[in-house]
């Protein structure tokens, strides 16, 4: 996401054909108003949201009529996927096939190097791995006709397994950007910062987060459970049909654990798709997959219920007939 977000603000300078995010918070101009505002942004904001009657017509861009597919029907569908390493052409993934429909959650396991986090990176568009063959669709789409920053706008999301700081950019800027792309893209009006802490406030109750975060720099002083949590609130603001959380549960403890798969699983509800990719029974025994598969040398190479990982736990891949 941080990535995506990253590469948006730079296509934007080049490409005036594309919905441009909206200016950063109104706390970061110079006007007397936003002076009080700097001293205590959310109680300010809070009160006058209170006090405030819906945007005017005039502030909005009429919505054209979405597209959706019916329930249960593709989300993600990736075909015979060939990929390699851009700059040394060692080829990763050597055929991947995975299709997951609207109200799945899927997971995927393997050994380290098996390919799981390079077909993450590949599905958003990562620049370091180069599509050989096959195809990948989403929602009807050719995902590879889209630049990683319109593959988010479009509903795709990817969790890092580490997120990166972005030092100078407050969580709250960042957020509101994110979400103003978005809806952009689904040809709805930008959220004013009003408008968007309104939009935001019952998110962090959700999450059961702390507000503090959206004063904070993006990642930056955070432990490796902030960081996670960080990340799903970026998903629930992005509000994407299709998630992809790599090694959620890498660097937490039990506690964090508990909490970001709370977080998690609220937001898996009603018909979006969900990929998880982890190396740990611990993980799917809070998020309950309907599918699992077995990743191996670039090729997914077993398919099955969760009792495919429990068996994994249990005895290893030798348990599979996988050495």
């Amino acid at each position: 996401a941080t990535a995506a977000a990253t590469a948006a603000a730079s296509r934007e300078r080049t490409a005036p054909h594309r919905p441009i995010p909206s200016p950063m918070f109104a706390a970061t101009t110079t006007t007397p108003s936003t002076t009080t505002a700097r001293a205590s942004p959310f109680a300010q904001a809070a009160h006058r949201l209170s006090r405030r009657t819906a945007t005017p017509a005039s502030r909005r861009r009429a919505a054209p009529c979405a597209v959706r597919a019916a329930k249960g029907d593709i989300l993600l569908d990736v075909r015979d996927l060939r990929a390699k390493v851009a700059e040394t052409g060692e080829e990763i993934l050597r055929g991947v096939d995975l299709v997951i429909r609207e109200g799945e959650t899927h997971a995927i396991m393997g050994k380290n190097g098996s390919g799981k986090s390079t077909l993450t990176k590949v599905l958003v568009g990562h620049p370091a791995y180069e599509v050989t063959s096959g195809t990948a669709m989403f929602k009807g789409e050719d995902l590879f006709a889209l630049e990683p920053e319109e593959r988010a706008r479009a509903g795709l999301f990817l969790s890092f397994q580490s997120p990166i700081e972005v030092p100078g950019v407050s969580n709250v800027d960042f957020l509101r950007m994110m979400c103003n792309a978005r809806r952009a893209a689904r040809g709805e009006g930008e959220l004013d910062p009003l408008e968007f802490y309104g939009y935001l406030t019952p998110k962090l109750e959700q999450l059961n987060m702390d507000p503090s975060f959206l004063t904070r720099n993006v990642n930056e002083g955070f432990s490796g459970g902030e960081k996670k949590r960080n990340e799903i609130l970026q998903l629930a603001v992005m509000e994407s049909e299709m998630s992809i959380l790599d090694e959620i549960d890498s660097g937490l403890d039990v506690d964090a654990l508990r909490d970001v798969a709370k977080a998690v699983n609220v937001l898996r509800e009603g018909d979006k798709g969900l990929l998880l990719i982890t190396h740990y029974q611990r993980l799917l025994d809070l998020i309950h997959p309907d599918v699992v598969h077995i990743m191996q040398k670039g090729k997914i190479v077993q398919t099955g219920g969760v009792e495919l990982a429990t068996q994994l736990e249990e005895g290893g891949f030798a348990a599979l007939g996988r050495s």
